[in-house]
């Protein structure tokens, strides 16, 4: 019989590794990002990040949906797989959108001191991120220009 603990791994590194901020991660530095978040249960209806708050981390959708909502109008619906929250791992600056859980959620969730700890000496996983953030902030800022 299978070890349910061995599943869920691998079931969070298989969502992990479709993340775009670590699709090219190798399983080891995978792991070691798995080791250092935190898996979290939110109720539906639950705020689970405020716009104006000052940002904690990366939350990665392993079951049920979000909604993000910009004053009061929903910007996005995110499942299993997305993610949000990932300025936070390069700032300190105000989060931009409520993000509500639409159904029951579990995510894991990365902070930033525990995340900066874990890929310091791993440069993929950060050229990664920097990347993923910046074809973000393009697809919804067409103001921006090299």
């Amino acid at each position: 019989m299978a070890n349910p603990e061995r599943i869920a791994m691998a079931r969070t590194l298989d969502l992990l590794g479709a993340v775009p901020l670590f699709a090219s991660v190798n399983k080891r530095q995978l792991r070691m990002i798995a080791d250092t978040a935190k898996d979290r249960s939110i109720r539906a209806d639950e705020v689970i990040v405020r716009a104006g708050e000052k940002g904690v981390g990366l939350f990665v959708i392993l079951e049920g949906q979000v909604s993000v909502e910009k004053s009061g109008k929903q910007v996005a619906r995110l499942g299993p797989g997305k993610f949000f929250g990932e300025m936070a791992l390069l700032d300190d600056e105000p989060r931009t959108a409520d993000v509500r859980a639409a159904t029951p959620v579990r995510c894991l969730v990365l902070s930033r001191w525990e995340f900066w700890g874990a890929v310091s000496k791993e440069p993929e996983v950060i050229r990664n991120l920097l990347v993923e953030t910046v074809r973000r902030l393009r697809s919804t800022s067409p103001g921006l220009t090299e």
